[in-house]
C-alpha cells in the first residue's frame, strides 16, 4: 500500500483542523448555513434525507486493517440514529428504526459512507480519520473525485502493468487542484493495467487502459465521455497510445477544455459526457491543439520523471509473506481438490470467490458483503473489525473495496484458503454468490437519499430473499443485476444485465427493469447500456418479474455446442443467450406478471438528452 509521507498526514491533519474551525463557526452562527455548504462538501458532507451523510475516500480502493478498525469505530460510536433530531428536521415523519445504522457502506466508487452522523461531531469524525491518513477530500463537488482501479491492481494474473502507482500520483496531482476546484460538474476516473476491465472504465469522464504501444513502451489508452445518469453514454476512445509519462499533461488539456466549454447553465447537461456527445471530433481536437500547447508553450510541467515514478512504486513492492514452499503447488493443488469434493460449499467458494494471482503461491479472495438482513455493501462494526482480523491474520493486513460493493484479501497465501474459508465463514463473508444473482449492486436508494424517487433498498431484499437457493444461484450462473433509487444512476442500472430503476409516478415508487447492459468485463462484453423492457411495474411485482425473466432464460439457454438444454452445469450464459434470442421473449415474460395482477402500468420516464 501507498505509505503517505510527512506532507501527506500534515495536509490531512491541517484540512481535519481547518473544517473544526469551520464547523465551530458555523454552529456559533458566525458563518451561514450557504457560506458552509461548500465548505462541507469539500470534505465529504452531505445533508441528506433525515441525517448527514459522510463519504470518506478510498483513493483506489486500498485500504489497511488500521484504517478498517478506524471505519469500525466510526459507525459503532457516531453513526447513529437520534429519533428527536429526525423529528425536528423532519417533522411528522414515521419513525425509522427500520433503517440501519451503526454501519459503514462500501459504494461502487470504493467509498465508505455513513448516513446517521450528527453534523456536531463531524469535526471529531474527521480527527479520527486523519489519524490513520483518511479523508472526505474529493468524495463531493464539482472536482475530479476519488480515483477508482481494479480491485486486483498490482495482484491480477491478466495484468499488462500495475495501475496503482499511476492511480497515486493522479491523486496527488488532482486534490485542490487550483484550476479545477470548481468544474462544470463532478468528474470521475477510472484506471486499470488488466486484459479485463474490472473497473468499468467506459462509464467514467476519463477511462485509462495501460498498454504497450508498436515499440514496446507502456502508454496508456485514454477513453473520454463516458457516463450514467440521465443520458448513458459510453466512452470514446479519443488517445489510443498516449506516452505514460505525459500522464498528468494530457488529463490537464482534457479537463481544461471541459472546464472551457462545460454547460454551467443547466444541470442535467453539465457532465463531460454531453460536451463529447455534441461536440465529436471538434473536442478531440481541442483537447490535442490544448495538450500540444502544454507541451510547447508551458513546458510540460507535469511530466512524469523516472524518478518519481520509482519514488511512488516503491509503495506498492508486495508484502514479504512466508509462503509454504515444501509443500509444492501440486500437493496444494491436491489438497485443494480433495478438500472441495469433500465439501460443496468449499468447491463453490474456491470458483466464486477465489481468484487467479499474478504470484502462483497465492490467491486473491472476495468477501461477500451480499447477505440476506443487510444492504448490498453494508457492514456493521463488529463486520469490519471482523475483516481487519482476517486482512491481518491472511493478508499482510490490506482489503481492496470493488466496484461491486465487495471486500477483497489480495495476498492470501493458497495453503491458507481452507483456513480463511472456515473462519469467514464464521463471520458470514463466506458465501459462494460473488458474480451471481444476489451479488447485485444497489444504492441506498430513497430509505436514505434526498435525490432517489423511490427505493431501492427492499428490492434487493425482495429479490436475495426470493434467490436463496445456493443450486439454484449457480445453476443459473453469472448475472449482473444492479438497481438504482432514481435516474443518477448511482447503483448503475444502465450496466447490469438486469437493471432496475425506481421512478416516482403521481407520488408512488414504481420500477423499470432493463436488460442487456454491460460494465466492460469479459463476461459482459462491450461496455453498452440496457434496453427498457416496457412500462414499470409497482414494487411488490419485481421480484416476479425476475423470476419470470430467469426463468425464460433457463428454457432457452445452450448447454454446449449440441445444442442440448442445460442441466446443472451452464455452459451459455444469461447475457449469451439474451443477445443470441433477442429480448422479446424475456419482454414477453416480464410483462405477463403485469397482466397477472392486473395492475395500472406506468409509461418509462423519459430521459434528458
Amino acid at each position: 500500500m501507498y505509505q503517505y509521507t510527512d506532507f501527506d498526514r500534515q495536509f490531512v491533519q491541517q484540512r481535519a483542523a481547518h473544517y473544526r474551525d469551520q464547523l465551530e463557526r458555523n454552529l456559533a452562527g458566525q458563518l451561514g448555513d450557504e457560506e458552509f455548504k461548500p465548505l462541507r462538501l469539500q470534505n465529504g458532507w452531505y445533508l441528506q434525507r433525515f441525517a448527514p451523510m459522510l463519504r470518506v475516500a478510498v483513493p483506489y480502493g486500498e485500504v489497511s486493517s488500521a484504517q478498517l478498525r478506524v471505519l469500525a469505530k466510526i459507525a459503532r460510536d457516531y453513526d447513529k440514529k437520534d429519533q428527536n433530531n429526525i423529528d425536528k428536521a423532519n417533522p411528522g415523519l414515521s419513525d425509522l428504526n427500520s433503517l440501519p445504522s451503526g454501519v459503514g457502506h462500501f459504494t461502487t466508487r470504493q467509498n465508505v459512507q455513513y448516513n446517521w452522523i450528527p453534523l456536531d461531531k463531524s469535526a471529531d469524525v474527521m480527527d479520527l480519520l486523519a489519524s490513520v491518513n483518511m479523508h472526505g477530500i474529493q468524495t463531493s463537488g464539482n472536482c475530479i473525485r476519488n480515483i477508482t482501479s481494479d480491485e486486483r491492481a498490482g495482484i491480477a494474473a491478466d495484468e499488462i502493468a500495475d495501475p496503482r502507482p499511476f492511480a497515486e500520483i493522479m491523486r496527488q496531482w488532482s486534490t485542490w487542484h487550483p484550476e479545477f476546484a470548481y468544474l462544470p460538474r463532478k468528474f470521475k476516473i477510472a484506471i486499470t493495467g488488466a486484459h479485463e476491465d474490472r473497473a468499468a472504465t467506459y462509464w467514467h469522464d476519463v477511462g485509462l487502459h495501460l498498454r504497450y504501444d508498436d515499440a514496446g513502451q507502456l502508454a496508456f489508452k485514454v477513453l473520454v465521455g463516458g457516463g450514467m445518469g440521465r443520458t448513458p453514454v459510453v466512452g470514446t476512445v479519443i488517445r489510443e497510445f498516449l506516452p505514460w509519462n505525459q500522464l498528468l499533461n494530457y488529463l490537464e488539456a482534457v479537463v481544461r477544455v471541459y472546464n472551457r466549454w462545460g454547460r454551467r447553465d443547466n444541470i442535467y447537461k453539465a457532465r463531460i459526457k454531453i460536451l463529447v456527445k455534441a461536440e465529436g471530433a471538434r473536442f478531440t481536437d481541442e483537447v490535442e491543439a490544448e495538450y500540444q500547447q502544454i507541451l510547447d508553450k508551458d513546458g510540460a510541467p507535469h511530466t512524469i520523471s523516472q524518478a518519481e515514478f520509482d519514488r511512488v512504486s516503491a509503495s506498492f513492492v508486495p508484502p514479504t509473506l512466508n509462503c509454504n514452499r515444501k509443500q509444492g503447488e501440486e500437493k496444494i493443488a491436491n489438497i485443494l481438490r480433495a478438500a472441495a469434493e469433500d465439501d460443496v460449499e468449499f468447491g463453490r467458494w474456491l470458483t466464486q470467490n477465489v481468484a487467479a494471482h499474478k504470484n502462483p503461491d497465492l490467491r486473491a479472495v472476495t468477501l461477500s458483503f451480499k447477505r440476506l438482513g443487510y444492504a448490498p455493501g453494508d457492514a456493521t462494526a463488529s463486520q469490519m473489525e471482523g475483516a481487519a482480523a482476517l486482512a491481518d491474520e491472511f493478508s499482510a493486513g490490506e482489503v481492496r473495496v470493488t466496484h461491486d460493493q465487495n471486500l477483497v484479501l489480495p495476498w492470501v497465501r493458497c495453503d491458507q484458503l481452507p483456513e480463511l474459508w472456515r473462519a469467514a465463514r464464521k463471520l458470514g463473508f463466506a458465501k459462494p454468490n460473488i458474480r451471481l444473482l444476489t451479488d447485485m449492486i444497489a444504492c441506498p436508494g430513497g430509505d436514505f437519499c434526498s435525490l432517489a424517487n423511490a427505493r431501492s433498498l427492499p428490492i434487493a431484499e425482495a429479490i436475495t430473499e426470493r434467490f436463496q437457493d445456493m443450486d439454484e444461484l449457480h445453476d443459473l450462473g453469472e448475472i449482473d443485476l444492479h438497481i438504482s433509487g432514481c435516474i443518477n444512476s448511482c447503483g448503475h442500472h444502465h450496466s447490469g444485465h438486469i437493471g432496475i430503476l425506481g421512478v416516482d409516478k403521481d407520488g408512488k415508487e414504481w420500477y423499470q427493469v432493463s436488460l442487456g447492459g454491460s460494465d466492460g468485463s469479459t463476461l459482459s462484453g462491450a461496455s453498452v447500456a440496457g434496453k427498457v423492457v416496457g412500462p414499470s411495474f409497482a414494487a411488490d411485482e419485481v421480484a416476479d418479474v425476475i423470476e419470470a425473466v430467469l426463468d425464460t432464460y433457463r428454457r432457452e439457454r445452450i448447454a454446449d455446442k449440441s445444442g442440448a438444454k442445460t442441466g446443472f452445469a451452464v455452459a451459455e450464459t444469461f447475457i449469451d443467450t439474451l443477445r443470441r434470442v433477442g429480448a422479446e421473449p424475456f419482454k414477453l415474460a416480464a410483462n405477463s406478471v403485469r397482466t397477472s395482477t392486473g395492475k395500472t402500468a406506468h409509461a418509462p420516464e423519459t430521459e434528458v438528452a
